[in-house]
């Protein structure tokens, strides 16, 4: 049977926005050595010229892949996000072309749950004001609002992966720490769960938020919840920009109900190193405010680069779609003396049926089949028999089977 995947060293890689060099090295170990390594993110024409001839592009957050990148970009194969998130990918429409996404939903955990508990010690003596005050010659040792962190209440909103560490890291450090989540979760260590968001509010001196961005999500936090906090309390938020009303947040932080905030994101970042950032936190004096780098340590990166290029590598070599976010997870075992086909298709009833009969009138035995569904597309794994010969007449059926997106042969 013909290889119709491309040898590897004429798969084409591109990867924006400096992406740990960690994946470059992986991606080169593993015998895939096209790779076009761009520091910066690209957009329009620029972006759609660079994916042209791509089989897959790494992004992190600032790329946007939208429809019309999708649609240009016709040889592609699979994304990887080098990050958490992929809200800057149209995952539906990656989908519906048949192009699976990954991304590295853990690695920065550890990265972001410290900065949540160094941010929790400053804000807690007052660091943010005594630091704006020594930059303009002050020198306030009072102190005033200077509180030690032991003994102190920190509410998780958002018992994850990154919620669960903070949970540890701050009962180290003698903190009490409460969470809410819409989802069960078991308590790790002394964490205590509550019924609901308000009463975690009304019960932490320290609000830290960790949850995704989704339709329930946006504006979780507005005028009514910084209401239900404590007076003096403080809220970090290193999850998503869109969680927190950052107008009713600077209005709390300006007539002291708020102590101090400390914020990693925001609901418009600037697109590049050279627009200004605008917010109506900046220049508040109780206030810590970072450029989304919570998850940003060259350890972290360096994780990422590793993990989304194997996930991306395993889905070349041997079709593992295992961590997709937008497309249907199938572990694969590793091939051994077979022709691996890989079909996907709109999930559409009599799909299958139409595959196994053609492999069976063209004589083809199938030595292992794996199939996994969602309600857009299927996708199936067969494997044959290595070097039986199917002709061109073969691959056009297959191809011409309805609702066929892409297919693909692996040796």
């Amino acid at each position: 049977m013909s290889n119709l995947s491309l040898p590897k060293d004429k798969i084409r890689i591109v990867l924006f926005e400096n992406i740990h060099d960690n994946a470059v090295q992986y991606f080169h170990n593993r015998g895939y050595s096209n790779i076009e390594h761009l520091k910066g993110a690209l957009d329009g024409d620029a972006l759609k010229e660079k994916v042209r001839d791509a089989h897959m592009i790494g992004i992190r957050s600032r790329t946007q892949l939208t429809r019309p990148i999708f649609e240009a970009a016709e040889k592609l194969m699979a994304v990887g996000c080098f990050c958490i998130g992929t809200n800057q990918v149209d995952l539906e429409c990656a989908e519906t072309l048949g192009i699976p996404v990954f991304n590295a939903p853990y690695s920065n955990t550890r990265s972001v749950a410290e900065l949540v508990i160094a941010e929790t010690v400053m804000l807690m003596r007052g660091i943010p004001r005594r630091s704006w005050g020594c930059h303009a010659g002050e020198w306030d040792k009072s102190a005033d609002g200077s509180h030690e962190v032991r003994g102190k209440t920190l509410g998780l909103v958002g018992y994850g992966h990154i919620g669960s560490q903070v949970s540890v890291l701050a009962e180290s450090m003698g903190m009490t720490v409460v969470y809410y989540d819409i989802v069960e979760k078991l308590a790790i260590g002394n964490a205590r769960p509550c019924e609901s968001l308000n009463e975690l509010l009304a019960a932490s001196d320290v609000v830290s938020l960790h949850v995704p961005d989704t339709p329930e999500t946006r504006g979780l936090i507005g005028a009514d919840q910084i209401a239900a906090m404590r007076d003096g309390a403080m809220l970090i938020n290193a999850s998503r920009g869109k969680v927190v009303d950052i107008d009713a947040l600077a209005d709390a932080l300006k007539r002291d109900k708020l102590a101090g905030a400390a914020i990693d994101v925001f609901p418009k970042e600037p697109a590049s190193a050279r627009e200004e950032f605008q917010s109506p936190l900046r220049g508040l004096r109780n206030v810590l405010l970072t450029p989304h780098i919570g998850g940003s340590t060259e350890e972290a990166q360096a994780g990422i680069g590793r993990e989304v290029a194997e996930k991306l590598v395993k889905y070349s070599d041997d079709g593992s779609t295992l961590g997709a976010v937008n497309f249907p997870e199938v572990a694969l075992p590793q091939q051994s003396n077979v022709t691996r086909f890989l079909h996907i298709h709109r999930n559409v009833p009599g799909v299958m049926s139409q595959i196994n009969d053609l492999f069976s009138r063209h004589g083809i035995n199938i030595s292992g089949q794996y199939l996994m569904t969602d309600p857009n597309v299927g996708y199936v794994v067969v494997d044959v028999q290595k070097d039986l010969k199917a002709g061109e007449g073969f691959r056009k059926a297959l191809a011409a089977i309805p609702g066929t997106l892409r297919f693909r042969f692996l040796n």
